[in-house]
Formats: structure tokens, C-alpha cells, sequence
């Protein structure tokens, strides 16, 4: 099996998701005390009308009805075009992906479990061949049926053209209808990666190919063109469609001819679901504090601060840390740089690390306890590995033990406490991530500020997010922070565990990479990602991704700083109630109420 092209555009994608995760910033104007726009705005609705908003007006909705939502929208929306590369809320690639337009398969954040959608059942025929049943009952929002000729259309545009899910092709020789409620993947022998495969029908948004037939036929099949088309009114399958947005909010309004009643028993609660567009993290926290948003995405330092004043505000874990874990941003080690070439080197930093002060000082405690692991210690990942086979190699916050490891391999601290190792400077070494990002910079100045009380040298560095890109992706750094492929997907932990290790099709420093951005290489590292994906056995996938570990731990290409979640999901129960928390027994998970499996959450809800 040979894995040489790489997921370029998915790798862009969760680097950009890292990006608005953790420093949400925007340059947009705030929104207005009421909800009406300035005298003269023009205010926009389906079907591209334009007209003046009447006065005290703005397409206002009945605030029972409303679901307010934060944090998914910094800027005014300019198109709901999915081929665009950057549509608005709620068409947006991922966090809102069930709203308007569906996916085959929701993905369960708690368990990592497929559950049915647009798609009933899913199973490999063999081992080239992925199987997909449709729901029958499935419609546009036009009426039209919704077909297995919509399914391969949709693929088929990533073979087509440039787009979010071109990089599925990679792993993919054909998708094919097999009547009007059947659809058939078939595997690239040279690559047959079933995981991305997997991630694919949870991930890819459906279109209508009676709709986007006529919009490629439009602009002769150019998508420069394609991607200038606004699609105010973007026909799907979702359980809402487009009602009213302006640079200031977006509105979209309950289908009530919704196909999906037959699945889930019901219509969602809310009529309406509004995102309001605010200028920054505390203008939308205020605003959520107030009772006036109902739904936060954002990341709110010390919320139990909140209930603790009153507001009848919830986590979906009701104690430290509050959230679901998914993702670990980490520190990744240029591995040319002479000293931090050297594994015991880098595990006297991870050592020295205060890892519990970083979760209490950058992140509001909202991590749990280091365990270091390729994998999360949740339900959907912890069981790929062998806890006990791990632990021997897992380091804890130690100085002592770290200034041990260091006297014993030579590195001698010089008469201003630094040390050196066979003629080298341990320092200063520059740890960087972009400026502003306020929780991983406050991680990064503990990290220096630790390496000092073993003898290493380390200055925190911030430039604009665009410079840190560049360095990030040519090597040009010592030492920086990432997010290495979050979310919860059916290809994790293997995408994360390729994303830090894998170094077949890794540009050389000076060349842009998407991954392993340290140029880490193990052959057998290399053999073992390459296979995991070849593999359904559990036990022989427990015991690959337990090896592969082990080389991690041993190696240390990279050390999580903390873990964080998916989605700062957060909710104010002012005006809807129901809201789902751990150990209630719903196994709705705490995807902002629209994301994947968390879509049902809008069917549990109530005023």
C-alpha cells in the first residue's frame, strides 16, 4: 500500500478550523442593541430580493421560537455557496453541516459511532467496495426525491473540480448508483484507505444535482465562476431553509414539510434559528450571559462563573472540565535543529511541562490531566490502546526527574544556567503561535518559563497568524504549537497519528508541508499508519495503534499542551430548556445542537 498524495485540502481545512478555534477575532461592526439595522440597509432575502428593512422590523422573529447561536460566524455572510470555499453559517464546511444540508451519516462526538441520515446502512461487501443504503423517505426542500444520482453527483464534483472534498479521490476510484436508493464506493486498490473513506459520508454535505447542473451549465463549467454564485436560497434536504440575513444576523426558518419527521417523530422545536453576528469573544459572551443567545460556540474563560452569578448557564459536564475533549493542541519540534534533535532533550521539556497550570491559567481549567497518548481519553478513542502497555513511557510533570535525565546524557548547565550538549546551546530556542490567541499564548509563556528550571533556554515568539502559517508549513521554526487534526471522525486517532508522524510525501524544511510539520521520520512509525487502515480486526487494531504509541512516547516528536474541545458548547436555558448533559442517558452529544449527531438536541428541547 502506498500513501504518497497527501489530504492537502482536508489538511487546509482542519488548519483553518485550528485557526478559528482558538483565536476568534473579527473586524466586523457590533450589532445593534435591538435587532434592526440602520436606516436604509439594504436587507436580504431568498430568492434575491432586496429590500429597504422596515423600520423596527428586520424580518424580528417571536423570541420562543428563536434559538439564538454564537460563535460560527465572525464576519457579515457574502455567499451559502458550499463549492465557494468559504461560505456563512449555516452552510459553513463542518459545525452546522445538518441544518440546511445533510450528510449521509451523523457522526456521535461520544462514541464515534455513524448514525443514520440521508443513509439507512452502510457496510464493506468487500474489501474494495463500501455499500450505502438511502433513506427512501429523503426529499429536497423543493420536493424533488432525493437519489442515489444526487450522492455520486455530489462525489463526482470533488473529482470534477478543486474543493473541500477533492482530497477524498485520493482514496477513491468510483462512486456508482446502484438504483435510485443504492450507492457504491469502490476503493483505489494502489490506496484503499477505508477510514477517510468513512470520514467521507459523514463529513460531505449533499447538493441537489437538479439544482447545481443548471449552475455549472451557467458558468460553463468554470468553478472561478461557480464560486462567485451567492445561492441566497440554497435548496437541501435539512430540517431549515434560508429566511433573512444582513451583515448583522442570519436567520434561517423550520421546513415544515421536513422528510426527516419520519425519522425522528417530530419536527425540531425551534421555528427559527438566528446567529448573531458580534465584533468579538465579549460582546458574544455578554450577549449569552444576558439570556440573549441561547447556544455558545465561543470560548468563555471561568464559566461556572456564570451560574455561579445566577444565570441559568450549563456545561455539558457538569464538573471540571466541564467540556468533551477533542482535540490536543501540541507543540511540534523542528527535528534538524541541533539540541532539539535529541529525544532525551525534548523529554526534559515534556517533563518540565506544568500542565495543570497551563488547563488552569489558559484554558479556565477546561482540560482534564495530561495522560500523554496519540489518542483522547474518551469512549470513541481510549479503546485503541493498551493503557497498561503505555504507561511505563508516559512522563509526568517532573523537574527533578527532568535535571536527572539531562546530567546523565552530558548536558551541563554554563555559568549563566544554561546548558550544553556535545558543544550545542540548549537555547534560546523560539516556541511560537500566532498573536492574540490568548490561550495558547498564556500555554506558551509557561512552557518557556518551565524550560528555564531545567537549564533550556526558550523565548515565546507571536507573530501574525499569516507568518506563523508560513513557518509552520516550511520548518521555519524551532519549536510550535498546532492543533494536530481535531474532531471526531471514523479515521481517528489515525488521522491525528498521521498528521504528527507520517513522513512519505512530507516536502523537505524550506517546502510547504500539511502535516508532520517537524519532519519527524520512523520507518516503522511509517509501516504502521500505512496498515492501520487496511485493518477491521479490534484486536489486531489495539495492538498497531498501542505500538505506535510507544514509538510516539519514546520518540516525542511532539508534546499536547492540553486538551480542548471540539466545540465550546455552552447553553443558557433562559428561554429553551432540555438542553442534553452527560449521564442523562439521551447519547445526544454536545455538538451545538446542529452538528453531526447533536442535531438531536433540537427535537429534546423545549421552552
Amino acid at each position: 500500500m502506498k500513501l504518497k498524495t497527501v489530504l492537502r485540502p482536508m489538511f487546509i481545512l482542519l488548519l483553518a478550523a485550528s485557526f478559528f478555534v482558538a483565536g476568534c477575532q473579527s473586524v466586523t461592526p457590533p450589532p445593534t442593541a435591538s435587532e434592526t439595522p440602520p436606516p436604509n440597509e439594504e436587507v436580504k432575502t431568498p430568492g434575491g430580493s432586496e429590500e429597504p428593512a422596515p423600520q423596527g422590523d428586520a424580518k424580528a422573529t417571536p423570541r420562543n421560537e428563536t434559538l439564538y447561536v454564537n460563535g460560527l460566524q465572525w464576519g457579515a455572510p457574502t455567499n451559502f455557496n458550499l463549492l465557494s470555499g468559504n461560505p456563512a453559517f449555516p452552510i459553513n464546511y463542518g459545525n452546522s453541516r445538518e441544518l440546511v444540508y445533510e450528510t449521509l451519516f451523523m457522526v456521535n462526538q461520544l462514541t464515534g459511532e455513524l448514525e443514520p441520515l440521508l443513509g439507512t446502512k452502510y457496510e464493506w461487501t468487500d474489501d474494495l467496495n463500501l455499500r450505502i443504503e438511502l433513506n427512501q423517505d429523503a426529499k429536497w426542500s423543493d420536493g424533488k426525491p432525493f437519489t442515489s444520482d444526487d450522492v455520486v453527483y455530489t462525489y463526482q464534483l470533488g473529482k470534477k473540480y478543486d474543493i473541500n472534498w477533492s482530497s477524498f479521490w485520493t482514496y477513491i476510484e468510483d462512486v456508482t448508483a446502484d438504483g435510485p436508493q443504492t450507492v457504491n464506493i469502490t476503493l483505489n486498490k494502489d490506496n484503499p484507505n477505508k477510514l477517510t473513506v468513512l470520514d467521507s459520508i459523514e463529513i460531505m454535505p449533499m447538493l441537489p444535482k437538479h439544482v447545481w447542473e443548471e449552475i455549472e451549465k451557467k458558468a460553463n463549467n468554470d468553478l472561478a465562476t461557480i464560486r462567485k454564485e451567492v445561492n441566497e436560497d440554497p435548496i437541501g434536504t435539512g430540517p431549515y431553509k434560508m429566511y433573512f440575513y444582513n451583515d448583522q444576523k442570519i436567520t434561517i426558518i423550520r421546513d415544515d414539510n421536513y422528510w426527516g419527521q419520519a425519522l425522528f417523530g417530530k419536527l425540531p422545536a425551534p421555528k427559527y434559528i438566528t446567529h448573531v453576528i458580534y465584533k468579538d469573544n465579549a460582546a458574544g459572551d455578554l450577549a449569552f450571559k444576558s439570556g440573549q443567545v441561547d447556544v455558545s460556540q465561543q470560548f468563555i474563560p471561568q464559566v461556572w462563573k456564570m451560574w455561579e452569578g445566577g444565570a441559568p448557564v450549563k456545561t455539558y459536564i457538569k464538573e471540571v472540565p466541564y467540556y468533551v475533549p477533542g482535540s490536543m493542541p501540541s507543540i511540534f519540534f523542528n527535528m534538524t535543529k541541533e539540541g532539539l534533535d535529541n529525544a532525551d532533550v525534548r523529554r526534559a521539556i515534556a517533563m518540565a511541562i506544568d500542565y495543570g497550570k497551563i488547563s488552569e491559567l489558559a484554558i479556565s481549567g477546561y482540560s482534564a490531566p495530561m495522560e500523554p497518548s496519540l489518542t483522547l481519553n474518551t469512549e470513541a478513542e481510549a479503546k485503541y490502546v493498551d493503557q497498561a502497555a503505555i504507561k511505563p513511557l508516559q512522563w509526568t510533570t517532573d523537574v527533578e526527574a527532568a535535571n536527572a535525565l539531562l546530567d546523565s546524557i552530558g548536558a551541563a548547565k554554563g555559568k549563566d544556567g544554561i546548558r550544553v550538549l556535545n558543544g550545542t546551546r540548549l537555547g534560546p530556542f523560539e516556541i511560537e503561535c500566532p498573536y492574540g490567541w490568548s490561550d495558547w499564548n498564556a500555554a506558551l509563556e509557561i512552557v518557556a518559563q518551565n524550560a528555564k528550571a531545567i537549564g533550556i533556554e526558550i523565548r515565546t515568539k507571536f507573530p501574525e497568524a499569516p507568518v506563523w502559517t508560513n513557518d509552520l508549513q516550511t520548518g521555519k521554526f524551532d519549536i510550535i504549537m498546532n492543533t494536530p487534526a481535531g474532531g471526531v471522525s471514523p479515521s481517528q486517532p489515525w488521522n491525528r497519528a498521521m498528521t504528527i508522524m507520517y513522513s512519505k510525501g512530507v516536502a523537505p524544511m524550506g517546502e510547504m508541508a500539511f502535516y508532520n510539520w517537524g519532519r519527524y521520520k520512523n520507518d516503522q512509525a511509517d509501516a504502521i499508519i500505512e496498515k492501520i487502515p487496511t485493518i477491521s480486526d479490534e484486536a489486531e487494531l489495539k495492538a498497531l495503534y498501542t505500538e505506535l504509541t510507544q514509538i510516539w512516547l519514546k520518540d516525542i516528536p511532539s508534546i499536547p499542551l492540553m486538551y480542548r474541545p471540539w466545540v465550546f458548547d455552552t447553553v443558557n436555558e433562559s428561554v429553551w430548556k432540555g438542553f442534553p448533559t452527560e449521564g442523562d442517558g439521551s447519547n445526544i452529544p454536545p455538538q451545538i445542537s446542529m452538528d453531526g449527531a447533536g442535531i438531536k438536541s433540537l427535537y429534546q428541547i423545549h421552552n
